[in-house]
């Protein structure tokens, strides 16, 4: 494995598997986030969950709420840090208008896919989704235990 290979891998913070299985993933978007320090070195040391958040749109800004970065124990002793604090997302204006748009006249939601780190700084993968029923998530499941079968079918031949 080359080093690009490895960075790549490693560029990874936190993924909301959740995600993919409630919603059907309509587009994607990336942003950028406002952070203090104590939370890039806790994103560094991986100790953020991304299961339960969500965003909002208030204010013509993205927000994203319910984001767990626990501190470390390191962390200075003249800040108290709030791990769930609400964080703000940067976005182009046409990206906030087309999330505007999905959220408000077709009845999307704003939902984080992934954290990862690009260049140095820590992104978010948002999408506007749909959720989906029961009967839905259950075709999901069939469809990927199927495919699964397949391929070991096609390994044995």
């Amino acid at each position: 494995m080359n080093a690009k290979q490895m960075s790549s891998n490693d560029s990874n913070i936190a993924l909301n598997k959740k995600a993919q299985h409630d919603y059907f993933i309509e587009e994607r978007f990336e942003a950028g986030l406002v952070l203090e320090g104590w939370e890039v070195k806790s994103l560094r040391a991986g100790k953020v969950q991304l299961r339960d958040s969500y965003v909002i749109l208030k204010g013509g800004e993205a927000w994203l709420i319910g984001c767990h970065i626990s501190p470390l124990l390191t962390a200075s002793t003249h800040i108290h840090p709030d791990p769930i604090r609400t964080r703000k997302l940067l976005l182009n204006q046409s990206e906030l208008d087309k999330l505007y748009g999905g959220v408000e006249r077709k009845g999307f939601t704003l939902v984080p896919l992934k954290l990862y780190w690009k260049k140095g700084r820590a992104k978010c993968e948002i999408a506007l989704v749909k959720g989906k029923k029961e009967y839905d998530k259950r075709e999901t499941l069939k469809d990927r235990d199927w495919d699964r079968e397949k391929e070991r079918m096609m390994k044995t031949r």
